[in-house]
């Protein structure tokens, strides 16, 4: 099996100002600077360039949220793959369940934003994943299937596979909800088997799987010991600097 280094990345959503991005980063920097897995987190787009610099010379790498397929262009409101990079961005969250739910996000321009971030260079994670209707009717992998397949329609990735796909079952989200541990297995697993299919197996086996869905210290190193589960996709745990570095340290028990 293909090495595949863990990813511990926090989504801010929509929290922090400038000052309070500024004060959390700069905790985070002392608290994860011997990390021994990757970490990644996602500021609002109002203190990506606050956040970097005080990241910089770090181990954290800075994501944006969302971006626009188009390189620039009359759409008041979004942003483009150049605009993330110039504000020091290396990643970007694409088709987050929110975005979905609340902003009409679609299978269809989830394959349009990552196209643009891959022809920017941008290290897109791509979020799929059931509603709690879809999981209790028996449609998980439908769902699954239709998402990926469709966010990867047109692409040929070849090993290293820059592409990250994050499984955050929509129930689990904000909930207090979490899937146990085979649960997500199950459903990482059968992720990867649709990456096969899509990419070819060498390329499947590069690409992180990260979980998403009330992740916490206390049930972080469970999920992280299971096969396919690759890191996590961290919300709400993610904006306390200090509970968010003891999930980066799942390792350290």
């Amino acid at each position: 099996m293909t090495a595949r280094p863990p990813l511990i990345a926090g989504n801010w959503k929509m929290h922090k100002t400038c000052e309070e991005t500024e004060k959390a980063a700069s905790a985070l920097v002392g608290l994860v600077k011997d990390a021994a897995v990757e970490v990644m987190i996602a500021p609002p787009f109002t203190s990506l360039v606050t956040a970097a610099d005080a990241l910089k010379g770090s181990n954290i790498a800075l994501g944006g949220q969302n971006l626009h397929w188009e390189p620039k262009g009359a759409f008041t409101g979004e942003v483009s793959a150049q605009m993330l990079i110039s504000a020091g961005c290396t990643h970007v969250i694409i088709g987050h369940s929110e975005r979905r739910q609340y902003f009409g996000e679609t299978d269809e321009t989830v394959n349009k934003r990552l196209g643009a971030a891959v022809a920017a260079g941008l290290v897109p994670v791509v979020c799929v994943g059931e509603t709690e209707a879809e999981r209790e009717a028996g449609d998980t992998f439908s769902i699954l299937d239709k998402q990926v397949q469709k966010a990867l329609e047109g692409f040929s990735f070849e090993p290293p596979a820059a592409l990250i796909i994050a499984y955050e079952p929509v129930w689990a989200i904000g909930t207090g909800k979490t899937a146990t541990s085979a649960q997500a297995q199950e459903a990482h697993a059968y992720i990867r088997g649709l990456l096969e299919k899509s990419i070819g197996k060498p390329a499947a086996e590069t690409v992180r799987i990260l979980y998403g869905g009330s992740v916490k210290p206390e049930n972080a190193a469970e999920l992280m010991a299971r096969p396919d589960i690759d890191g996590a996709l961290v919300g709400g745990a993610s904006l306390d600097p200090e509970v968010f570095s003891r999930i980066v340290h799942y390792k350290k028990g």
